[in-house]
């Protein structure tokens, strides 16, 4: 039997064994894992060898350091030169095995170019311009084309652009319709190598695809190419490609129509002077406003009159119809629409020391009561302000009063004070805001030296979201002042402005037109708080584009 002190002792046991078990199971630590695998997959062994030479075989074998997938397999692989017979790709654990159906050329270098197919299992992992190499002869072509990818309008390298190299007979016989067989590319510095090339006259591009990666060049990708022919007998170097959105050959537009009953116009290029007209139904023009964005690029329209089942119009450019189309819909049908507004100010609030208050609605204004506006300053209501309807923008109109420096501001726009041209109106909306300090904004003058006074150039002030806030043309040297800036980083950019038209050109693939230059201004500049700088541009000689 136990006595006394052995069960007071078996007591506690049962008493705190549940809690240590809890409190044990609370405490315990999950394995914690290593760091994130960020190589791609290594070759340990090829068979046969890379740069092997008088290959006699039919199957290679690629052995790596971990399990391996293939993204895209006969998009990404491509074997130079092509075979009549695409070989077969299969994965073996942590080997690729590869199976030539159709037989080689005597004494002929093979190059087998794997783009961004490898990739490890785990994590994805891609094995950037992975190549193997063989020759069927006792040699190998060992000739190369280097350089770097440049994007037009930023002046900044461009990683993962493909570059191509079509030979004479191939660059007028498949480019743009099929994929290259010689292609890499560029690494995260914008440089390209292109190895194992035998002596023979090519033509180099470079390509970047906004999504997907066919190496099939359309309208949608950027595009560089340089007009001279490379004749290729020893290593060339320095080659420079320069990347731009070419001018599409025709125009085009996409459309739709909201629900809200506006009409929405997406161009595929720019205009010089856009406009539209109503050409069905008849005597339906006279209800048209039509907005086209600052860019040119797109129009939004509305009718005052929606008795309508279908709509044609035509577009023109410079007075010429470039484009007729038409839109659909029920002759009664309802549209959804929500009268608000808009009004610059600042993300804090704060309207810009000297501005008016504009206030943009979502729809064409008929018209407005002054008298269902109240304006407080601090908690005074104030009476002598206006407000007045903008000339040249039907959805905007400005409120103009003599603003208060550390007074705080209240616009109560009372429900009906606004009429939008389908008869809509308002609900009752409240804004605070106050007026920011002078001293939150700057002076900067650019003294711009140009290398030819008998050109023309368009210095372009950009803020740190590369957005253009203004654009001067000069041909001269001369001083730009910029008032009323706010504080913050600006960058300058230039465009050689060839054929004197006040902006910048793109170019043609179609029409071998390369791009107008664009300088771009290493240095940027930095406006302090109520400062006044005054900053030298010195451009330099345009470049001889190739």
């Amino acid at each position: 039997m136990l006595n006394k002190k052995a069960l007071f002792f078996l007591k506690k046991i049962f008493v705190f064994l549940p809690a240590l078990l809890i409190f044990g199971c609370a405490n315990r630590i999950p394995p914690q894992g290593g760091p994130r695998d960020r190589e791609p997959p290594k070759l340990l062994k090829a068979t046969p060898p890379d740069m092997t030479r008088n290959f006699k075989g039919k199957v290679i074998r690629l052995d790596f350091d971990e399990f391996i997938k293939l993204n895209n397999t006969y998009t990404e692989i491509t074997m130079s030169p092509t075979p009549t017979k695409v070989p077969d790709y299969k994965l073996k654990q942590k080997s690729l095995v590869i199976t030539l159906k159709d037989s080689l050329e005597k004494n002929t270098t093979y190059v087998i170019n794997f783009g961004k197919a490898i990739a490890d299992v785990t994590e994805g992992n891609i094995l950037k311009n992975f190549t193997y190499v063989f020759s069927t002869g006792p040699h190998i072509d060992s000739l190369s084309i280097s350089g770097r990818v440049i994007n037009t309008t930023t002046g900044e390298r461009e990683k993962d652009a493909t570059v191509m190299l079509f030979t004479l007979k191939q660059d007028s016989l498949l480019f743009g319709k099929k994929k290259p067989t010689i292609f890499t590319n560029t690494d995260t510095a914008g440089n390209f190598t292109l190895n194992n090339l035998h002596i023979d006259n090519y033509k180099i591009y470079a390509l970047k695809e906004p999504s997907g990666s066919s190496k099939i060049y359309n309208d949608k990708d950027l595009i560089a190419f340089t007009k001279k022919i490379i004749h290729l007998t020893t290593d060339t170097a320095n080659v420079e490609l320069k990347l731009f959105k070419a001018i599409p050959d025709k125009f085009a537009l996409v459309k739709r129509f909201d629900a809200d009953g506006k009409m929405f116009f997406s161009f595929n290029k720019a205009l010089d002077d856009p406009s539209l007209k109503i050409i069905y139904p008849t005597d339906f023009d006279k209800y048209k406003i039509v907005d086209f964005s600052k860019t040119k690029d797109s129009a939004t329209l509305y009718m005052r009159n929606m008795d309508f089942d279908s709509i044609r119009m035509v577009f023109f450019d410079k007075d010429k119809p470039i484009d007729t189309t038409y839109l659909r819909k029920g002759r009664k049908e309802s549209f959804v629409r929500i009268l608000n507004f808009q009004f610059n100010l600042n993300s804090n609030d704060k309207l810009k020391p000297g501005s008016d208050l504009i206030m943009k609605s979502s729809y064409p204004i008929e018209n407005f009561d002054p008298a269902l506006f109240n304006l407080k300053e601090d908690s005074t209501d104030v009476s002598n302000f206006t407000i007045q309807k903008d000339s040249t923008d039907a959805r905007v109109f400005k409120l103009l009063y003599r603003w208060k420096q550390a007074a705080n501001y209240t616009l109560l726009i009372n429900e009906d004070a606004v009429t939008d041209i389908y008869g809509g109106k308002n609900k009752r909306q409240q804004r605070h805001f106050n007026i920011d300090k002078p001293e939150n904004y700057s002076l900067l003058t650019l003294t711009v030296t140009v290398p030819d006074t008998g050109k023309s150039y368009v210095v372009e002030l950009l803020n740190d979201k590369k957005t253009v806030m203004r654009q001067d043309v000069i041909k001269k040297n001369t001083s730009i002042n910029y008032r009323n800036y706010l504080t913050g980083k600006y960058s300058v950019r230039v465009v050689y402005d060839d054929n004197n038209n006040g902006k910048w050109d793109s170019g043609s693939l179609k029409k071998k037109l390369q791009p107008e230059n664009i300088w771009v201004d290493p240095d940027i500049i930095t406006l302090r708080p109520n400062w006044e700088q005054n900053t030298p541009i010195s451009v330099p000689r345009e470049p001889t584009t190739p």
